[in-house]
């Protein structure tokens, strides 16, 4: 099973995300995709406020390169949660990811994957060019996911939505 957790920024989406994983069974790996910055403490701050909340039998492995990730989801057997896919785009140059390769990685999996992913189109619109190529980024990357995915929930002041299929299931 491959869930999709969309929200913005503070919306509660790795809440949700991990609710869902926690009941998938206790082995879980949390793949972070953000690296700790040791000089900017707000970001540590949050990233510690993450580790605070997941069950102590998680394990936790960061992407370090835009290949870790779909490597990881062929590697890991078991349930997994991803927070998430808008850190992951800015790990690649010019903000051009693989998609395909995400996407087989997703396929190829046996075991529950929750995707966690910023839902960047109901934001203020950038002013920068950088800025609206990381939303347009998103945006295509938002709607794959959501092609392959069983579930798509948007995550709105912590209160998950689904979403229905294009075709109405």
């Amino acid at each position: 099973m491959i869930v999709l957790v969309l929200g913005g920024t503070r919306s509660g989406k790795s809440e949700v995300a991990e609710a869902i994983a926690e009941s998938l069974g206790s082995a879980v790996t949390y793949v972070a995709t953000a690296a700790v910055d040791p000089d900017d403490t707000d970001h540590s701050a949050r990233v510690a406020a993450h580790k605070v909340r997941r069950p102590p039998g998680w394990d936790t492995v960061e992407c370090e390169a835009p290949a870790d990730l779909p490597r990881l989801l062929r590697e890991i057997d078991h349930p997994v949660v991803v927070d998430s896919l808008g850190t992951w785009v800015t790990l690649h140059a010019e903000l051009t990811v693989d998609a395909d390769d995400l996407l087989a990685a997703l396929a190829d999996r046996t075991a529950s994957a929750v995707i966690v992913s910023e839902e960047v189109g109901m934001a203020v619109h950038p002013p920068s060019e950088l800025g609206r190529r990381y939303v347009d980024a998103m945006g295509k990357l938002n709607q794959q996911v959501a092609e392959v995915a069983d579930r798509v929930l948007l995550v709105v002041a912590g209160r998950p939505l689904e979403l229905p299929f294009a075709d109405g299931r």
